[in-house]
């Protein structure tokens, strides 16, 4: 469902992304772990088209990123770690728009969003313009937006980040039960590294914006002779503390701040 091959992304003189190669089964759950800055989201707005890849190939669904961008957008739903969502609209617009921006049919947008506006516990907040939601509020509705058009693809950057145990546990409930409904591919990001452990079918990790490692979260723990995954994935990457994730261009640009 996802192929990447030598993909690599470089802003001036700092490779963000380098040369990583890997491939995601259709109806798999690929959880893409790193530190901060490890290249994660440079990776996923490459594979969303928002972002233009220095070099390598990319096929999403069968079509290529670049040259069938239609196709492909059609084929994923995205939730950022960044808000897509337009404060000034309500819920409900916000969730409309996409609905006919992704071409949902006409007689399906109404009971498709309230069935999802219900599920993230929104649904009485619907005419509410979306710049009186909490953060929480927020995150809700862009993971029920994300999830509107029933993508082939979702990816998810970190999706459930400053959500409570109660509000992660009930959407990654939804999640898994559209992946196996339906196939739904699903690739995230995520520092709640139990999450991974507990829904990824597959893990990969990157660092300094190389693959270390991939596999099963069990292979993880017995390569590195850990009891979980958490403690797999500091065996991988280290213990040294990084500054906040940012995409490559603004590394870059603090590098040169610096110099």
């Amino acid at each position: 469902m996802i192929e990447v091959k030598k993909l690599q992304k470089r802003f001036k003189n700092f490779t963000a992304v380098d040369d990583i190669s890997f491939s995601v089964k259709e109806g798999d759950i690929f959880a893409f772990l790193g530190p901060n800055g490890a290249g994660k989201t440079t990776t996923i707005k490459m594979l969303t088209t928002t972002l233009k890849p220095s070099g390598g190939e990319i096929t999403l669904n069968g079509y290529n990123p670049l040259t069938q961008k239609d196709k492909a957008r059609h084929s994923f739903g995205i939730v950022f770690q960044d808000a897509s969502l337009d404060d000034e609209l309500t819920a409900y617009e916000n969730m409309m728009i996409h609905a006919v921006l992704y071409r949902v049919p006409k007689a399906e947008r109404k009971t498709k969003i309230k069935h999802l506006l219900e599920f993230v516990e929104l649904w009485d907040r619907k005419g509410k313009l979306v710049k009186t939601f909490s953060g929480g509020m927020k995150r809700r509705l862009e993971i029920a937006k994300g999830l509107l058009h029933h993508p082939k693809i979702l990816f998810l950057d970190e999706p459930t980040q400053g959500l409570d145990p109660q509000t992660r546990n009930h959407i990654w409930e939804y999640i898994k039960k559209m992946n196996q409904e339906e196939k739904m591919t699903v690739f995230f990001t995520t520092h709640y590294i139990e999450e991974a452990e507990k829904m990824a079918d597959t893990v990969t990790v990157i660092d300094h914006g190389k693959i270390i490692d991939s596999g099963t979260p069990e292979e993880l723990k017995i390569k590195t002779g850990k009891t979980n995954l958490e403690e797999a994935f500091i065996a991988l990457t280290g213990n040294i503390i990084r500054d906040e994730e940012a995409d490559g261009l603004e590394q870059m640009r603090r590098r040169q701040r610096h110099h």
